[in-house]
């Protein structure tokens, strides 16, 4: 089982699983056993036979637009948001519309080719949770997620820019 790290530095195993998108013909193979992310339009296609279930959540590609859940963001405990390339940065756009947009609450979780160095940009985007690429050491993500001890931006975790900060 895999593990994730949350923004407080704290590691544990991930229950939940990533269901991938299915291919022409397929259908949607969802673990009855474990809590599972779906891709998101999806969830909204079966959103009646869906809705209610806390161990659905889902989970969006970066070419993916968040508008689709916008009315539903907070009926979702988790919300993945997938990387596919580590130079793809549409993934912290995407979780800053979910925050700060649509005001989502509840778990926002970084998944696909996460590294180190991009923990704390993440978290200042708005994620809550990650799940390092396999061949990456998550003892060492702790210190990745508070490596800088301020940021000059304003972000999610702050509104106001650094100059503003200093300046009261």
């Amino acid at each position: 089982m895999p593990e994730v790290i949350h923004a407080d530095g704290t590691i544990h195993h991930d229950e939940w699983v990533v269901v991938p998108r299915p291919e022409d013909g397929e259908s949607l193979a969802i673990p009855k056993d474990q809590p599972a992310m779906i891709p998101a339009d999806l969830w909204l296609a079966g959103y009646e036979h869906f809705t209610g279930n806390d161990r659905i959540g889902v989970w969006f590609d970066s070419h993916d637009e968040p508008e689709i859940i916008a009315d539903k963001v907070n009926e979702l405990l988790l919300i993945g948001v997938n990387f596919p390339r580590f130079v793809d940065g549409r993934g912290y756009t995407i979780a800053r519309l979910l925050r700060e947009r649509f005001g989502y609450r509840n778990e926002l979780r970084a998944i696909g080719d996460v590294l180190l160095d991009q923990l704390q940009f993440m978290k200042r985007c708005g994620f809550d949770s990650y799940v390092l690429r396999a061949d990456k050491d998550i003892s060492q993500a702790p210190k990745c997620l508070n490596f800088f001890s301020q940021g000059y931006q304003a972000a999610t975790d702050t509104d106001l820019p650094l100059f503003r900060r200093r300046a009261g």
